[in-house]
């Protein structure tokens, strides 16, 4: 099969034997994979794929099901489905734990359907698991023109909460707003802490899903509500900051982070069932939406990968095999 390896910190295509699926595992005959940065960091030498994952980038995929484990009795041969993966996707066949294979919600082409796993699983178990997001609750998300930015202003809003996103254009901010969010901050023109005590009356947002980090964290922690949440899922400012901890006493903050990839089958089986529940219906009658920025071919793979390192997308990359 043909894959995309990483070889001295460059994509290039090679050829695969396609595996062959342990008792608990399918095999999906991919016909798309999404793009993410955590795929541009493994390449860059950053972010190397845990024990046991394939050392092929890709994180998510979406195709047909043309083997499956003795221990699989859910899904079938012929199924489409999207599945969120370890690594692998950048492929013409993928592995992938059955219990993280979901259907494709109806009307949802494999494209679109490559573009849920690995963000839909972030955001849910990241907004609502971890920081608990509530009903008329205010969500500042920072990066809200990113795949993980316009997935959660979709999330929040479909249940009930206010939305606050940054981005750093002006085109951007207006797409967010077009997406449901309330207020949008072009963080290069405007102090995004001014402008969200503003907005919140100088009562703070409940809770920050940040993917910046390094002098964020500080200014984030000013524009956080009393009883306030902030989740750190990404660190594209750094991974340190100097704070002021006194506000984190008086206000009575919450402070924690997380990321998906080395957590166990079982973890991530429990998000899988909670999306299938919660968020599959919302799918299936276009209450939300993915939204696609670009495709390219397999074999373009650094190029997807160069406009990611660009920031100048909108949504979600994604590869067609």
């Amino acid at each position: 099969m043909r894959v995309i390896e990483i070889k001295d910190h460059a994509l290039q295509a090679s050829k695969r034997a396609i595996p062959v699926p342990s008792d608990g595992q399918v095999l999906i005959k991919v016909a798309a994979a999404g793009v993410n940065r955590p795929d541009v960091m493994q390449r860059q030498g950053l972010y190397p794929p845990p024990p046991g994952a394939s050392d092929i980038p890709g994180l998510e995929v979406a195709g047909t099901i043309v083997a499956i484990g003795a221990a699989v009795n859910q899904l079938n041969i012929g199924d489409n489905v999207c599945a969120l993966v370890t690594g692998g996707g950048y492929a013409d066949y993928c592995l992938a734990c059955a219990a993280l294979a979901l259907p494709i919600p109806e009307g949802l082409s494999f494209v679109e359907a490559a573009a849920l796993p690995e963000t839909f699983f972030t955001v849910w178990g990241n907004m609502f698991d971890l920081a608990g997001l509530l009903p008329n609750e205010t969500l500042l998300i920072h990066g809200g023109s990113s795949g993980i930015g316009t997935t959660a202003i979709q999330l929040a809003k479909a249940f009930a909460a206010k939305v606050i996103i940054t981005a750093g254009t002006e085109d951007k901010c207006r797409f967010c707003l077009t997406l449901g969010a309330d207020a949008a901050i072009n963080y290069k023109k405007l102090d995004f802490v001014e402008e969200i005590n503003r907005l919140t009356h100088a009562e703070g947002v409940n809770v920050v899903l940040d993917m910046i980090g390094g002098d964020y964290f500080p200014r984030n922690l000013k524009c956080m509500a009393v009883d306030a949440r902030l989740v750190q899922i990404a660190l594209q400012n750094g991974v340190k900051a100097q704070i002021n901890l006194l506000p984190v006493m008086l206000k009575r903050l919450t402070i924690t982070g997380s990321t998906l990839r080395a957590r166990d089958d079982i973890f991530k089986a429990d998000i899988a069932a909670k999306l299938y529940k919660n968020v599959w219906p919302l799918l299936a009658t276009g209450k939300i939406k993915p939204v696609i920025h670009s495709t390219f071919a397999l074999h373009d793979a650094a190029l997807a990968h160069e406009l990611m390192e660009s920031s100048s997308h909108i949504g979600k990359i994604i590869l067609q095999v």
